[in-house]
């Protein structure tokens, strides 16, 4: 329990039998506490829309005006960042932020944060890249490729600056997915670690000087929880502003260049 990476397992929760695709070889499809932790959060995001959205007052309860004041922030961000066209958008902008919230608050309340897995993030960011290169073909055509020819640069440095813009964009679902696992991670690793010192001062495992580490160790306990639940709503939310100007890139390409 002391382990602060201990929490980060992936375990077994029901065992299945092996499947066999062709190419790949045998794949474990059992059920395992990162699959739980995504069913319980895709569950309260589908329950928290339906129970604001099935009992919509024109005077809005608590709960309705979480729910539209999510809502409406989206939609201010697709119109505001992405232009006319945001609104096509919102749906899957939306949903992804919905549903990294959901997980990275139930990993506050779970003995396991989903967020914190590099195949998690990385499927998010995999989704958001394969999106803004679908759009921008069939919005562009072989147009999409002036997004790596910047008009505004100097003709004899455009092939320069051109490649620097093409490798930016190919890290682009790298940096997506190691800026959530690692905000993730590192702050339950660093929230563990101050709650086990706290632990050890209670049992009196560290002996006198549990009593001196005790108050610090508290204090930058609840301070840390504190600070995550906000970082759990800002990942989020800079997923989600990310993906905006992703899409806006392709959408607007004309408009940029």
């Amino acid at each position: 329990m002391a382990d602060p990476l201990h929490q980060f397992q992936i375990k077994k929760i029901v065992d299945l039998p092996d499947v066999t695709l062709p190419g790949i070889g045998s794949v474990d499809v059992a059920f395992t506490n990162s699959h739980l932790a995504m069913t319980i959060g895709f569950a309260v995001v589908i329950l928290f829309l339906w129970v604001v959205t099935s009992g919509a007052k024109v005077v809005p309860g608590r709960l309705q005006s979480v729910g539209e004041t999510l809502f409406g922030m989206i939609d201010n961000m697709t119109g505001s960042i992405i232009g006319h066209d945001g609104r096509k958008y919102f749906p899957f902008v939306f949903t992804i932020f919905t549903f990294i919230l959901a997980m990275n608050v139930l990993g506050m309340f779970l003995s396991f944060t989903a967020t914190s897995q590099l195949a998690i993030t990385a499927t998010f960011a995999l989704l958001t890249f394969g999106l803004v290169v679908i759009v921008g073909f069939v919005k562009n055509g072989l147009g999409f490729f002036k997004l790596f020819w910047p008009m505004g640069a100097p003709l004899l440095m455009r092939p320069v600056v051109g490649l620097i813009e093409f490798f930016s964009f190919l890290l682009r679902p790298i940096t997506l997915m190691l800026r959530l696992f690692g905000n993730m991670m590192g702050g339950h690793i660093a929230l563990k670690v101050f709650a086990g010192f706290v632990a050890a001062a209670v049992v009196g495992a560290a002996g006198w000087f549990g009593v001196l580490v005790f108050p610090l160790s508290l204090g930058m306990t609840i301070g840390l929880t504190a600070l995550e639940f906000l970082v759990a709503f800002l990942q989020a939310f800079v997923f989600a502003v990310l993906t905006c100007i992703y899409l806006n890139d392709v959408v607007n390409l004309d408009h940029a260049h």
